[in-house]
């Protein structure tokens, strides 16, 4: 369904050199779609846009801001884009304490930016802002957050998430929804994969230990998190914005998109999958205490999709570690990352064809 979805459709993503917005460019073009990138240039040459080489696949790669609403603008008149993917943010906890400001402009006023050039051309019949699972206000919840739950956020990222999403809600209503073009929103778990170099991530920061023979320094192993493949959601998306194309008008709402219950593991019990995975005695050690607040429980509850959309996770926390790890792996032996990326893609949409069909 992703493949006849997407197959010659003009796709436009927001932040197609970050974590999640190369797989999903690379699924895309993969997919037969002509694929537009807009976004900042990576952090690193070894992210994953890299050493994939997404941009090879793309139409065209626009490095630019998403706050510079003329350019962003003109990106959008030039290639008219059947189908809107918004990923691009400032996407880290700790850095939004330092940076609130250019968070909040970032997140907010660039989600913004985005929609009103996607309204003004109107050639979008789906587009699909991403936000994040800390969207919900944290009441410290052992059940899973649901879509009609309380927004809110004590740190500036979760806030601007939050703010974001009613972004998203003004203009659904007040432009898209009378206009007749779907807007969704999408929320998802803490997203785990090969070729993500973020700072204040406990698996990169595994990474960069392990590599160096050092054991990994943990502030918080006791805090859970819906932990999932990048894989996951990012087929969410797609089925999402498949599902809009298909059946107009429907689907115009937000999205969970989040790991069974019995994935949602502590932090310790990750990093010790995460150093079985990679060998050579890697290791991890608790340090400190958290210097700013970090919720301590976090889940979501992703019946909506599963029940609207026929979504559901197809990889174990076992096997999202063992696909992550195992990229990492790849890369450090040098490996072909563009053909090890493009494998799992392959065989992640195999799983969800078999998985997905009957609906």
């Amino acid at each position: 369904m992703i493949r006849s979805a997407f197959s010659g459709k003009r796709v436009l993503v927001t932040g197609h050199t970050g974590f999640k917005g190369s797989w999903m460019s690379l699924w895309l073009a993969k997919a037969g779609a002509e694929v537009v990138g807009y976004a900042l240039a990576p952090n690193t040459q070894r992210d994953n846009f890299v050493v994939a080489g997404v941009e090879s696949l793309l139409v065209e790669s626009v490095i630019a801001d998403t706050r510079d609403a003329d350019r962003l603008r003109e990106v959008v008149e030039k290639h008219r884009p059947e189908v809107v993917f918004h990923l691009a943010a400032q996407p880290l906890v700790r850095y939004s304490y330092d940076h609130p400001a250019e968070t909040f402009h970032t997140n907010v006023v660039g989600a913004a930016n985005v929609l009103d050039a996607v309204r003004a051309v109107g050639t979008s019949k789906a587009t699909v802002v991403i936000t994040s699972d800390k969207c919900y206000r944290n009441n410290e919840w052992e059940w899973g957050y649901r879509e009609a739950d309380v927004l809110g956020g004590h740190d500036p990222y979760s806030a601007s998430k939050a703010a974001e999403e009613l972004v998203v809600s003004c203009y659904r209503d007040s432009f898209f929804g009378p206009a007749g073009m779907p807007l969704a929103s999408t929320r998802a778990g803490n997203v785990i994969g090969g070729g993500d170099w973020s700072a204040d991530r406990i698996v990169c920061d595994a990474i960069r230990a392990f590599e160096v023979g050092t054991p990994l320094g943990v502030r918080s192993p006791r805090s859970t998190r819906p932990w999932q493949h990048v894989l996951e959601p990012i087929g969410g998306y797609l089925l999402l914005a498949a599902r809009m194309l298909a059946e107009p008008g429907r689907y115009a709402e937000p999205f969970n998109f989040g790991p069974d219950a019995a994935a949602v593991y502590n932090v310790g019990r990750l990093c010790d999958m995460a150093a079985a995975a990679w060998g050579d005695g890697a290791g991890w050690e608790q340090v400190g205490q958290p210097t700013v607040h970090e919720a301590g429980l976090l889940a979501l509850d992703s019946s909506r999709a599963h029940r609207t959309l026929g979504w559901s996770p197809l990889l174990s926390v076992d096997e999202a570690v063992d696909w992550t790890i195992g990229w990492y792996r790849a890369r450090f032996d040098g490996g072909d990352m563009a053909a090890f990326t493009a494998d799992q893609i392959a065989r992640y949409e195999a799983r969800a064809a078999a998985a997905w069909r009957q609906f």
